[in-house]
């Protein structure tokens, strides 16, 4: 689960009458309830962003949101503001996918800014865990853009 489902699943639960939801799986837990007070406990940086989304929620609603993360790997994360491609073109297959052994120095995305099209290489051998932003997402500093295993 991304930080946009959790987003989503944090709408749908402040507009439905339940009061409490609980999600968990081999990867996280989340435990959601209407009745205590605002709080945001996040255990994983990569879905750091989350802890401004409750001050957006209705003060009449207090909402206690904890996500705890127990997620294997590192986050390669993105080094300026721009835009986020996996591809060189449009046409072109993304330079990797999930599941893709990458070596030190292999191009992972382009990092588009000011019109300059930046290549963002892998600084170590690794295994793509997960790819955390969709192509064409404006990404600034530091945002979270794979998730990777080191091999």
């Amino acid at each position: 689960m991304d930080l946009r489902e959790i987003k989503k699943l944090l709408e749908a639960f402040d507009k439905s009458t339940t009061n409490i939801l609980e999600y968990e799986n081999e990867k996280f837990r989340i435990y959601l309830d209407k009745s205590g007070s605002v709080q945001n406990v996040v255990q994983n940086t990569a879905i750091q962003p989350a802890q401004s989304d409750n001050a957006a929620l209705p003060v009449s609603q207090k909402v206690e949101a904890k996500v705890e993360c127990e997620v294997e790997g590192e986050i390669i994360t993105s080094p300026m503001v721009g835009t986020f491609y996996q591809a060189p073109s449009p046409d072109s297959p993304p330079y990797v996918k999930v599941g893709d052994k990458v070596k030190k120095g292999q191009t992972l995305c382009i990092i588009e800014a000011m019109k300059i099209m930046n290549e963002l290489e892998a600084e170590f051998d690794c295994e793509i865990v997960e790819i955390l932003v969709e192509d064409g997402q404006p990404v600034e500093f530091d945002t979270p853009l794979f998730r990777v295993k080191r091999v």
